[in-house]
């Protein structure tokens, strides 16, 4: 397919996101049906992901993911799905369908929401770049490129010690040449200076790509503020699924933090199709001086490390059992996969708006029975409040 033809795609697939970013940017909120400014989506912030196992020496398997995310503001109480854009609406609907639980509580006024916007690529390859011919015991050649939106809701009762976050998530994406895996690694391998891998035209076929995703964490309840002020450590423990073609699996993971000032909020994680959140905050920077949020309560700069545990039972992974609707490669996937990741966050405030920069190695046993060694990879996040 013509150069042309693959960018346009692309531009179309990344505006199904652009009519709510744009909607709850530029229009004045407070005329929109009656609905008052905090029950409409506006949008605070963003995070730019890229992982890459060049990090840590290698060029194989996973071997790039980039995701761009916005998160909207918080919602508090009760959604009126009238006051939201088209998309956002329409997203929310499905989810009170699919999971009518979802919002059964909503009245009450302590739990907050939020919705979030995301666009990555995925791309996959075997361990040598050299070769043309199809390797069979090797991983397919495959790329992921998709769109998403999710909705968290962040829930305290007043007599319990902990708190909870609820995701769901519906991914829609593309798996195959119109991924456009192949250019893009091309395009940065040439400006590294790096040779190119010569087998894409084995990659898997082109497909469309749908994931449902659910998540729940769960962590000691620390107040409402932004940050835990001084000296501290907490854990927080989640459970996931994902159903769809880009991947079905159960996970189970519990992350450890310790440092200065420690984030209120849910961890920091690897990209993962169905799971790139942000959740509502426990104290926003741009917090009015009359509110419930003090100075004291607002972000503070602060550093902290954190080591997470995940083990994950998959049922199908699309980059390694091929296309779903299509005869293609594949290798012999393994049930049980375990990961394990290592890192350092520090944020705080740059001009008056919140900052955060995470770094992380992540290590992953095999995933097929073919494959060499365990693989590692590297993860960098950027996280700007507007």
């Amino acid at each position: 397919m013509k150069a042309s033809m693959t960018s346009a795609w692309a531009l179309t697939l990344f505006l199904h996101i652009v009519p709510a970013i744009a909607q709850a940017a530029n229009e004045n909120t407070s005329s929109i049906k009656g609905c008052k400014a905090d029950e409409v989506v506006r949008f605070r912030g963003g995070t730019a992901r890229l992982e890459n196992d060049l990090f840590t020496g290698t060029d194989q398997n996973y071997t790039n993911g980039v995701a761009f995310t916005a998160v909207s503001h918080d919602i508090a109480g009760k959604l009126r799905t009238e006051c939201l854009p088209t998309p956002v609406r329409l997203h929310a609907e499905l989810i009170k369908f699919m999971n009518p639980g979802f919002w059964t509580d909503a009245e009450n006024p302590a739990h907050t929401q939020n919705v979030v916007v995301k666009f990555g690529q995925s791309m996959f390859t075997p361990k040598d770049p050299a070769r043309t011919d199809l390797i069979a015991d090797d991983r397919p050649y495959a790329g992921l490129l998709y769109v998403g939106m999710s909705w968290n809701r962040r829930k305290h009762e007043p007599q319990s010690n902990s708190e909870m976050l609820d995701t769901r998530e519906i991914t829609l994406g593309v798996i195959g040449p119109l991924s456009l895996a192949e250019q893009s690694q091309n395009l940065f391998h040439d400006a590294i200076g790096a040779d190119r891998f010569l087998g894409w035209q084995h990659q898997l076929k082109n497909e469309p790509a749908l994931q449902l995703a659910m998540d729940r964490k769960f962590k000691d309840y620390r107040g409402t503020g932004a940050i835990m002020p001084g000296f501290s450590a907490d854990s927080i423990r989640s459970l996931g699924l994902r159903l769809g073609n880009i991947e079905t699996s159960a996970t189970l993971g519990i992350e450890g933090r310790i440092g200065w000032n420690l984030p209120n909020d849910f961890g920091t994680y690897p990209i993962r199709p169905g799971a790139e959140n942000r959740p509502p905050s426990a104290a926003s920077v741009h917090s009015g001086s009359g509110d419930a949020h003090s100075a004291v309560a607002r972000p503070r700069p602060g550093v902290h490390l954190f080591g997470t545990i995940e083990t994950k039972l998959v049922a199908h992974d699309f980059s390694l059992d091929g296309n779903l609707f299509r005869s293609s490669h594949s290798v012999t996937r393994r049930p049980w996969v375990a990961q394990a990741a290592v890192g350092v966050s520090t944020h705080g405030l740059v001009a008056g708006h919140g900052v955060k920069l995470a770094a992380m190695r992540v290590y992953r046993s095999r995933e097929f029975e073919e494959q060499g060694p365990n693989q590692a990879y590297g993860s960098v996040a950027l996280s700007i409040e507007f």
